[in-house]
């Protein structure tokens, strides 16, 4: 996984469905593969994935695994 040295601002993308609300998540993909996720209210808190622990989360995202009943 990528070190949580500052990522680039223009590498962290926010969702097109955020609109102007600031209460969504941010990602940033590293040179290295890694994922870095990021809530827009507390940008200094952020989670490190690696691409394949990324891609069983969004796959499961997908699938909705995480919905509500």
């Amino acid at each position: 996984m990528g070190s949580h040295e500052e990522t680039p601002p223009d590498r962290w993308r926010r969702s097109v469905r955020c609109g102007a609300s600031n209460g969504c998540v941010e990602v940033a993909r590293l040179d290295d593969g890694a994922i870095h996720v990021r809530d827009t209210e507390d940008t200094l808190a952020r989670l490190a994935f690696g691409p394949d622990e990324w891609r069983r989360f969004t796959d499961d995202a997908k699938e909705g695994r995480f919905d509500n009943p």
